[in-house]
C-alpha cells in the first residue's frame, strides 16, 4: 500500500515533526496548522507500521483524541515514512 494513498505528504510530516517536538497534538491542530483531515489515520500508520510510541488520550466532553509520544520514546530509533524521510535527515542532521 502506498504511503500517500489517504494524507498528504505535508500533512504526514507536520504530524511527525509535532510529535517529535514533544506536543500532544489533536484533529483541531491538524485542521489549522496542516489543512488535514487524517490525523487518526496518521497516527495509526505511525505507530502500527512504523512502530511509533504514540499515546492517546481522550479529553473533554466530546471524547476528543489528543497524540504524543510516548515519554522516554527514543527518537534517534524512530523510522520515517516516506513523505517525511527530510525531517528525519535533517534531525541527525541537527544532532552532529
Amino acid at each position: 500500500m502506498h504511503d500517500l494513498t489517504f494524507s498528504d505528504p505535508s500533512q504526514v510530516s507536520w504530524a511527525c515533526e509535532a510529535l517529535l517536538s514533544g506536543r500532544t497534538i489533536g484533529h483541531s491542530d491538524e485542521i489549522i496548522e496542516a489543512q488535514g483531515w487524517r490525523l487518526a489515520a496518521i497516527v495509526h500508520r505511525l505507530k502500527h507500521r512504523y512502530g511509533w510510541p504514540i499515546s492517546t488520550e481522550y479529553v473533554g466532553p466530546e471524547n476528543r483524541a489528543c497524540y504524543k509520544l510516548q515519554p522516554g520514546a527514543d527518537r534517534a530509533a524512530l523510522r520515517f515514512p516516506p513523505s517525511a524521510k527530510g525531517l528525519a535527515d535533517r534531525r541527525k542532521g541537527d544532532a552532529k
